[in-house]
């Protein structure tokens, strides 16, 4: 009879989680992070090939320059016209390192990368190690000096991925949630009864939600004693990074009728969200893809302000494209609200 229970029990648990979409967590999750690791290039095998740009006008030494064009299976030779030029092509990822002479000194070479610490920047050096070996033995090395686009420690280059998993956090796992419970408790329609309008709600709502996601971006940077170092451009796109995923959970918890499925929705926007963008840094082909989500308008920017001093003045169209963005889902959670959808 105990066994009979526990059965019955258990079968009946399974159907609820059927019900409530959480079994879907089981298959998605999964899935997804499978594809996503897929289309990180470092998991491709085989051996692959660095792209180095050399800057047509700069005399470097014969030696280098012809053992680097012959490594065909090691480089692929990009010039460039400008110094300027290659770093702009290394923070596209186009290139992964770019030569330039040393002073006047013609035998050797400064390497500059995104990231010093990166995989690619040790297989760049890794390979000049071993071409230098083969062709003169035992000398003074090729590569004088490796230096980075990007300055910092680890702590400073993982900030702007930890701020947007805090925003989306927020925005897909909690403002879906609250919209669902208050829903599924009967509260919104109660609140309509009352003098209270849609858009007072919806107003409510989404400064609330700008306010935890600030709230906990702030006490990251005290605990943590990080300094942007533009802070009104910083501020800027907090403010409307804020609002553009509060209206956005709003807008999910709208379209639940319960909160179990509000959290099942919000992990499946909030993976696919956050993913690709924290993983472009590692992918050329998500570079591809990662602009298409909103949560990469606001990652790039927060990124170039922290680590490459950015300015509100040169990322105006990420910061419409937030503010649109923000507007099109408070909107459409209003068109919702007033057809008391699934209340």
């Amino acid at each position: 009879m105990m066994l009979q229970n526990i059965v019955t029990l258990t079968l009946n648990d399974l159907a609820i989680a059927f019900r409530n979409k959480t079994i879907f967590l089981i298959l998605f999750i999964p899935l997804f992070v499978f594809f996503s690791i897929k289309m990180v290039d470092m998991s491709e095998t085989g051996v692959k090939k660095s792209r180095l740009g050399v800057i047509r006008t700069e005399v470097y030494a014969p030696t280098i320059l012809k053992t680097i064009n012959s490594a065909g299976q090691l480089f692929t030779v990009v010039p460039v016209f400008t110094e300027v030029e290659g770093k702009r092509l290394l923070k596209e990822k186009k290139i992964d390192g770019l030569l330039l002479r040393t002073g006047q000194e013609q035998q050797s070479v400064i390497l500059i990368v995104l990231k010093k610490e990166s995989l690619q920047a040790l297989s760049i050096v890794e390979s000049f190690a071993a071409l230098q070996k083969a062709v003169e033995g035992k000398s003074n090395s090729w590569i004088s000096n490796v230096t980075p686009l990007q300055e910092g420690g680890i702590q400073k280059q993982t900030l702007p991925t930890w701020i947007l998993m805090l925003i989306l956090l927020v925005g897909f796992i909690v403002m879906p949630a609250q919209v669902a419970e208050e829903k599924e408790k009967k509260l919104i329609l109660a609140l309509l009864q009352t003098p209270i309008r849609e858009i007072e709600w919806l107003a409510g709502k989404v400064i609330s939600g700008m306010m935890l996601i600030l709230t906990a971006v702030l006490l990251l940077h005290l605990l943590a004693k990080f300094e942007p170092g533009n802070v009104l451009s910083y501020v800027a796109f907090l403010t409307v990074g804020s609002f553009c995923f509060s209206s956005y959970g709003i807008f999910l918890g709208f379209l639940c009728r319960s909160q179990a499925s509000a959290r099942t929705l919000g992990v499946m926007f909030y993976l696919p969200h956050l993913l690709p963008s924290a993983l472009s840094d590692f992918s050329q082909k998500l570079t591809v893809v990662a602009p298409f989500l909103p949560s990469y308008q606001l990652y790039e920017p927060i990124k170039s302000i922290l680590l490459d001093g950015g300015s509100l003045s040169n990322l105006s169209q990420e910061w419409l494209y937030l503010l649109i963005f923000g507007m099109v889902s408070l909107c459409c959670s209003y068109l919702l609200m007033k057809r008391r959808w699934l209340m």
